[in-house]
């Protein structure tokens, strides 16, 4: 019996539960409605949007509301990002440079809009142990860049529901070990064709009081998309 226990233990696929984890906010492609709500301690405010998105590499967000922002348009195509901006109708190229720089205000960079990086492809799994989140029995993992991966984590933090496989908390850590953001992820509901968490708050270490919190209210995945919407022609005709 004894000799049974490593066997089971190996049965744990690390890399696979943080690959499906991960998987149930992507599909092939996907069209979504947004609600961000940033929050400040003096003030807040909301942002609505529209959100195609066709594998890792092409996505399209197209901001609903305030009035004063409405129009606005971001387009990812690989590792490239633009930003259209009707009232001044101008098309803006975001360099590389500008890409962990806040996104509108929020506790988003541009980099997070943009991150191409799979959880299970770019990083070492590492199984810490176990802990209870939200009532869910969670899998702890810590995940470690591969040396030539693009990403700006140091270290990952996720706790994964075992039954699940829920994306439930994350937190993420610079090259110097010091925590940077914490990513809460709760209210799991069925959306379309899965169980997943629909709200996503990114909470800052350093800044009290600051959060950003990120509510799917409607996605639609594996929709047919063709490559050609994700154009700077196409970001100015959106509506």
């Amino acid at each position: 019996m004894a000799g049974a226990l490593p066997g089971k233990a190996q049965t744990i696929n690390i890399e696979e539960i943080v690959r499906q984890a991960d998987e149930k906010f992507r599909g092939s492609s996907s069209i979504g409605e947004l609600t961000m709500i940033i929050e400040r301690p003096t003030w807040s405010r909301t942002v609505s949007m529209k959100n195609w998105t066709l594998g890792n590499d092409y996505s399209l967000i197209y901001i609903t509301a305030p009035a004063k922002e409405k129009g606005q348009v971001f387009l990812k195509r690989n590792n490239e990002m633009w930003n259209w901006v009707p009232n001044i109708e101008r098309m803006i190229k975001i360099p590389p440079s500008m890409m962990m720089q806040s996104w509108m205000g929020s506790d988003f960079t541009n980099d997070d809009l943009v991150k191409e990086s799979s959880m299970a492809d770019d990083y070492d799994q590492e199984l810490l142990g176990e802990e209870k989140i939200q009532d869910y029995q969670c899998y702890k993992i810590q995940l470690i860049p591969h040396d030539d991966a693009a990403v700006v984590w140091g270290k990952v933090i996720m706790w994964i529901s075992k039954e699940e496989l829920l994306w439930l908390k994350a937190e993420f850590y610079d090259e110097d070990g010091y925590l940077v953001n914490t990513e809460v992820l709760s209210d799991i509901k069925k959306m379309d064709d899965r169980v997943m968490p629909t709200r996503l708050e990114m909470i800052p270490a350093d800044e009290e009081g600051n959060k950003t919190i990120l509510i799917f209210n409607q996605i639609d995945f594996n929709v047919k998309i063709d490559e050609s919407f994700f154009s700077q022609q196409n970001m100015k005709r959106i509506r």
